[in-house]
């Protein structure tokens, strides 16, 4: 409860920050209000950009649309209210035989929606239980995901994946699910959103796979147990300061858990990463 308070009495102090000049280049992951968004997609997106963020990341992508926007009206309400639209959670589970070729049809039409967004990147957030049963599931998924990756380079999109905890605590062979994903797939077609939050509760600490797999953590989703900071329970500083080793483009916050409002939670998470001097972004 004190660290709580703590972060609380931080984050009112710092809230003048928000929005302002000097603020960081900061993204949100909108599933972190996704109630809000799925009852008011235009309000919510003005808050967003109201209390400091930079970009956006969607979790709402479905038949062609963002949300139920078209991509180019998606993409100019983030603009209206100084939001880039640079990401996306979207994917399929592992096609066989029966339905690769519907699969990759469903992927054409995803990525060309993205692209006329101007999305940067698509993340797949989660993968089926065959990628954790054995290691010619794993196998399986990835080369699918490669095959995806090679569709989105082609129109100038990464291609990623988020991990939960499962990937760390789920073993093949002696070895994490994890591990065996960053070395099955290319590098230069899949790249990795990497969870701070799951991966300490899969047991395993980010800055041991950045030695180990440099640069292939493109993106990382920044997250605590509730608002970013509030546990006290995560060494930020020392994450932070081997993000160039990690490959680290963009941080996205996103917030699960909360002790406030889901959009106060979110405004008292940026509100702390724009008070840390070791966060650069």
């Amino acid at each position: 409860m004190a660290g709580i308070l703590a972060f609380s009495s931080l984050a009112m102090f710092s809230c003048q920050q928000s929005g302002s000049e000097d603020s960081k280049f900061i993204g949100l992951q909108l599933y972190s209000v996704r109630e809000a968004m799925n009852s008011d997609v235009e309000g919510t997106v003005a808050r967003v950009g109201e209390i400091g963020y930079k970009f956006v990341e969607a979790a709402g992508y479905g038949e062609g649309k963002f949300y139920g926007m078209e991509p180019v009206a998606f993409k100019e309400l983030c603009e209206t209210n100084g939001l880039q639209f640079l990401g996306s959670h979207t994917g399929q589970d592992v096609p066989d035989s029966t339905n690769w070729e519907s699969t990759m049809a469903w992927w054409d039409e995803c990525i060309a929606a993205h692209k006329s967004a101007g999305v940067k990147w698509i993340v797949q957030p989660w993968m089926g239980g065959v990628g954790y049963e054995s290691l010619d599931g794993l196998k399986r998924y990835c080369a699918y995901f490669d095959a995806v990756g090679e569709k989105c380079n082609a129109a100038g999109i990464r291609f990623g994946y988020h991990n939960h905890a499962k990937e760390f605590t789920t073993e093949l062979e002696g070895k994490p699910v994890y591990d065996w994903m960053l070395e099955l797939t290319d590098p230069e077609k899949v790249m990795f959103q990497l969870d701070l939050y799951w991966i300490i509760e899969g047991g395993k600490e980010p800055v041991d796979y950045f030695n180990t797999y440099a640069g292939r953590f493109e993106l990382w989703h920044i997250k605590d147990k509730e608002e970013v900071g509030a546990s006290g329970n995560i060494d930020f500083e020392s994450i932070f300061a081997e993000k160039e080793k990690s490959g680290f483009k963009y941080g996205i916050v996103e917030v699960e858990e909360y002790n406030f409002e889901p959009i106060i939670s979110c405004q008292k998470s940026v509100e702390w990463l724009n008070s840390q001097d070791y966060v650069k972004m």
